[in-house]
């Protein structure tokens, strides 16, 4: 059923980037409700309130190493059907959180059920295209799901304006009964009757195994980790450093939806470019562009004062602009030779990448107290490493004619 020539209509795109989206929905919204929720549940320490942002992560990584394979026998929608349902659960938990660590319980539960759209758009993007025009349509639909972060702080703090926190969840409740409902209606199954496959133990072992014949998919996987978990520190830190070190309460919102643009663009461009230039020749020059921005940064404010606000945000969307070229294109080089075991093969390389990436973030935000240089010195060492890995790792040279392997 793989298609290299055939378009997705729109409504394609936009139900997949849908259930992306209510990740980000649910991550982004809840940001600039950060310190009102620590002072309800009675926790005031900053660094400590950024698990709320950052645990979610370790439930999508967890979640999604059982749900692929869980797709793989059961088809693709009714995992995805599991999983909204136990993002109402976990929803429910966070409203009722008595203090930080309920409230982490039920953040990552909310990335547990969130796991299944997330990994299940790709398993059907996958089931459907392959090649570059894979990461032409997951360009698209990723640039669909950046114009959630672009309005999730504003949509977070517009319903503050006349509610308390709590009314964001019940918001995130309501467009995920929405998206799911138009699942049902609208989306077919992709994974058809003879390529299921039994849900046994050892579809783990097997599929890891799998994976690891394929050394290319093994360094994006790892790359995605470093990569992701650099992003993380920004995420889970920008309300922060744009409240309170820059004291810009008031114009966060339109600054990080700002920077969530320049994804945004660059990722709608990579759309366009990467059936021209290939996705390797794309990701290889936005892994280095990205690394030079950020170690060129710590150089120029090693211990001396943050920029000014014009100067950070000029560094931040170049490294923003690179992303966008990054994410999409690697996601696709490490799923190209394992499609034959898609659903388990988008879990493992979800898993991996994303609880790598918790650990870095984790570390390295502790260091964002009272300056922003620590966000650019893990972005450059986390990027030096991607580059290392993505050039002793490919199977392909780089700049060659993308003709020759369509």
């Amino acid at each position: 059923m793989q298609n290299e020539q055939v378009k997705p209509n729109f409504e394609f795109v936009a139900l997949m980037a849908s259930l992306m989206s209510i990740v980000a929905l649910t991550i982004d919204a809840l940001i600039p409700a950060i310190s009102d929720i620590g002072m309800a549940i009675h926790s005031l320490d900053p660094t400590q309130n950024q698990l709320l942002i950052i645990m979610i992560f370790l439930g999508l990584g967890v979640g999604q190493l059982f749900f692929g394979p869980i797709s793989d026998s059961l088809g693709r929608k009714p995992v995805v059907y599991i999983g909204f349902g136990v993002f109402a659960i976990a929803s429910v938990i966070c409203l009722l959180a008595p203090n930080l660590e309920i409230m982490i319980v039920g953040r990552i539960l909310q990335g547990v059920g969130l796991s299944a759209p997330r990994t299940i758009s790709i398993s059907i993007i996958r089931d459907t295209y392959r090649g570059d025009y894979m990461a032409k349509i997951m360009s698209f639909v990723t640039a669909f799901f950046i114009l959630v972060p672009v309005i999730a702080p504003a949509f977070g703090k517009f319903i503050m304006s006349f509610s308390s926190w709590e009314g964001i969840f019940y918001a995130q409740l309501f467009f995920g009964l929405v998206v799911c409902f138009w699942f049902y209606k609208r989306q077919e199954e992709t994974l058809k009757p003879e390529y299921k496959v039994p849900f046994k133990t050892s579809v783990f072992i097997n599929g890891t195994k799998e994976i690891f014949k394929y050394r290319e998919t093994v360094s994006c996987t790892i790359i995605s980790g470093l990569i992701t978990g650099s992003f993380l520190v920004y995420l889970s830190s920008a309300q922060h450093v744009f409240e309170e070190l820059y004291g810009m309460a008031d114009s966060f919102p339109l600054i990080f939806a700002g920077l969530a643009i320049s994804i945004g663009f660059s990722t709608l461009t990579n759309g366009t470019l990467v059936l021209r230039f290939g996705m390797r020749n794309l990701s290889f020059v936005a892994l280095f562009a990205f690394t030079a921005i950020a170690l060129l940064y710590s150089v120029l404010f090693w211990n001396k004062p943050d920029p000014s606000v014009p100067v950070l945000i000029g560094f931040l969307s170049i490294l923003f602009l690179c992303l966008g070229f990054i994410w999409g294109n690697l996601r696709s080089i490490a799923m190209e030779p394992i499609g034959h075991i898609a659903g388990i093969g988008a879990a493992i390389t979800g898993f991996v990448s994303t609880v790598l990436s918790i650990p870095i973030s984790i570390y390295i935000g502790k260091f964002i107290t009272d300056s922003v240089w620590a966000l650019f010195a893990g972005l450059g060492v986390c990027g030096l490493l991607s580059v290392v890995l993505f050039v002793a790792f490919k199977t392909r040279p780089l700049f060659a004619s993308n003709r020759a392997y369509q």
